[in-house]
């Protein structure tokens, strides 16, 4: 396993995260999309947006994974949670650790936030990806439903 660093994207690293974010993009079939990178890209860096995001970096400082994450407000319960809305690690780059780092540095930062739990969903044909969730975190009895807007 490689060493993997992670923190918070500078603006040095627009290109790298932007390359990762397509990278994402792609792996849902989604169209690379200008637009998109740039909002994404201002919402990470405006401290006032509840987006937020970690870079995961190798030994060498290059990022290889990106998580975008938010707060979460719990109504019934009264507290807050976390969102896990995008996890990707380099095709070159999975099974360095990067994701497990990525997911650790999120939990740790609940924790610090007195979140009650870290939450996120994944296409049900993400086998590779549903293998990695299902060893660092349970499934919850939940279904997803949604109103197309």
């Amino acid at each position: 396993m490689t060493t993997i660093q992670i923190e918070p994207p500078t603006r040095e690293d627009k290109a790298a995260w932007a390359a990762l974010f397509l990278g994402y993009r792609r792996f849902y079939e989604m169209p690379d999309d200008p637009d998109i990178i740039e909002r994404v890209w201002g919402w990470i860096n405006d401290p006032g947006h509840q987006t937020e995001c970690l870079l995961a970096r190798d030994a060498n400082g290059i990022p290889i994974g990106l998580a975008h994450f938010r707060s979460l407000a719990r109504p019934l319960s009264g507290t807050e949670a976390g969102f896990l809305d995008d996890l990707f690690v380099a095709e070159a780059s999975r099974g360095s650790g990067a994701a497990d780092a990525l997911i650790n540095a999120i939990a740790e930062i609940g924790r610090a936030r007195n979140w009650s739990w870290l939450r996120w969903f994944t296409a049900e044909d993400n086998y590779r990806g549903r293998g990695f969730y299902d060893r660092v975190a349970h499934a919850t009895p939940w279904k997803t439903y949604q109103v197309d807007i």
